[in-house]
């Protein structure tokens, strides 16, 4: 069965490119400029997920978490649906909204500190 960028999920995922978050926006201007030296896409479909950031040759998924992210049905959501990813042997690493804005530094070099590993 075919999992990735699955045809039913291309209006949302353009959907979601256009209207992404200040912090995807910062976090991208990072990752979208190679300084990590691997590539990665935006909201990239994975099953019935669309996940923010997915670096395909290093099984890598990167999600940005805003407020609502908190509420304890997201929080349920959230891991739900890390444990479909970590069944397809993906990693998955979050960062908070704030983090980016206050320490895209250590946000980076935690993303390749992953990737290195």
């Amino acid at each position: 069965m075919f999992i990735f960028n699955r045809k039913e999920y291309k209006d949302r995922r353009k959907y979601l490119r256009g209207n992404s978050s200040k912090a995807e926006i910062r976090l991208w201007g990072y990752l979208s400029k190679s300084k990590t030296e691997c590539k990665f896409r935006r909201q990239h479909s994975i099953g019935n997920y669309i996940v923010d950031f997915y670096c395909p040759n290093k099984k890598l998924v990167i999600e940005v978490d805003g407020d609502s992210h908190f509420e304890e049905s997201q929080q349920i959501y959230d891991q739900e649906r890390t444990e479909y990813l970590n069944a397809l042997e993906l990693r998955v690493i979050r960062f908070t909204n704030d983090r980016i804005f206050d320490d895209i530094e250590a946000v980076i070099d935690q993303i390749q500190e992953e990737l290195n590993s």
